[in-house]
């Protein structure tokens, strides 16, 4: 996360730049000692968060604050010797669009860096955010949708990946809430690869299976990490497949294959299509070997599926992608 210090005090200004060096992901982006110098320096390099001064000669922090979000919009903390003195000044900076304020921190205070890793999260600025959030450092994402008859189908695909398969799997299996340990336990043994439910904040892992594990659908924020959310209950479906194939094509940034295995009705389809209109490679089961040819028929109408596939064969489409990134 990249932080600008505007203060004209310089021991402000050292105090500011000592507590931000304590976090290895923040790094001081600039340093202005005024708001017109601060103003200049954002339209050139805007930074993620801004620590501003309320009062600074030439341009108080005020009247740089409404430059800045009219030019250059980012996020900005109002910074002040006291909040409550300052309380006219503070308040009209937030009509402008600062998000925050704090006293000028004192040696060894710990509010300025809970104040900047809240609003790292709002910005999805977080120190895991950070890291993830490199397309050339991300693995490989397989997302899975199943329904009926979809455990057995899951085996059959993972079991034929290896130990040290490099890819990152997330999966939808149509399964009520209360079934969903036993199952994942189940799973486990039955592949080499690590099986978990995904837990808020979970992370897509290269040699993980991350498995949707409550009522709720499971979703791809922008930080790349796993989150659940309740959606209208127009949709019959919960945990939805449309519903975190949609999340992922909007915020996965890596390469990805999408899977839409058997099962009833046609959940995943409208997915499924988005992932190949994306550029994602996409893989529906076959009617022979399917249980219920229900969802991938819908996604085969839809011409969601760059192959339709017999079970036994999707684990090597699935290498070979991996392999040569090609079908």
């Amino acid at each position: 996360m990249r932080i600008a210090i505007v203060n004209d005090m310089v021991m402000a200004v050292e105090s500011l730049r000592r507590t931000i060096a304590k976090i290895p992901d923040y790094d001081v982006a600039w340093v202005a000692y005024d708001g017109a110098e601060a103003v200049t320096k954002c339209a050139v390099d805007t930074p993620d968060l801004i620590l501003m001064d309320v009062l600074m000669p030439n341009m108080d922090g005020v009247e740089a604050t409404k430059h800045i979000m009219k030019q250059s919009p980012c996020a900005i903390m109002m910074v002040t010797a006291s909040v409550n003195r300052y309380a006219g000044q503070v308040f009209e900076a937030m009509s402008y669009g600062a998000l925050d304020a704090i006293n000028t921190p004192i040696e060894g205070s710990t509010g300025l860096l809970k104040k900047i890793s809240t609003i790292a999260k709002l910005i999805d600025k977080s120190p895991r955010s950070r890291i993830v959030n490199k397309s050339h450092n991300l693995p490989l994402l397989i997302a899975i949708g199943a329904s009926t008859g979809g455990p057995q189908a899951l085996v059959t695909v993972l079991s034929q990946f290896p130990q040290d398969f490099p890819a990152a799997i997330v999966i939808v299996q149509h399964l009520d809430a209360q079934f969903t340990p036993n199952f994942a336990t189940w799973l486990n043994e039955q592949t080499p690869l690590s099986v978990e439910i995904a837990s808020p904040g979970s992370c897509p892992q290269a040699g993980k299976i991350l498995l949707a594990g409550t009522n709720h659908h499971l979703v791809l924020r922008p930080n790349l990490t796993l989150e659940y959310e309740q959606e209208s209950a127009d949709c019959c479906y919960h945990p939805s497949i449309d519903v975190l194939f949609k999340s992922i094509v909007k915020h996965w940034t890596g390469k990805g294959i999408g899977i839409l295995l058997t099962g009833m009705g046609r959940d995943g389809a409208q997915g499924l299509k988005m992932m190949r209109d994306a550029g994602w490679h996409t893989i529906t089961q076959d009617s022979k070997t399917s249980v219920v040819y229900g969802m991938p028929k819908a996604a085969a109408e839809l011409n969601a599926a760059v192959e339709i596939l017999a079970l036994e064969a999707i684990a090597s489409a699935c290498t070979r992608f991996l392999s040569t990134g090609q079908s």
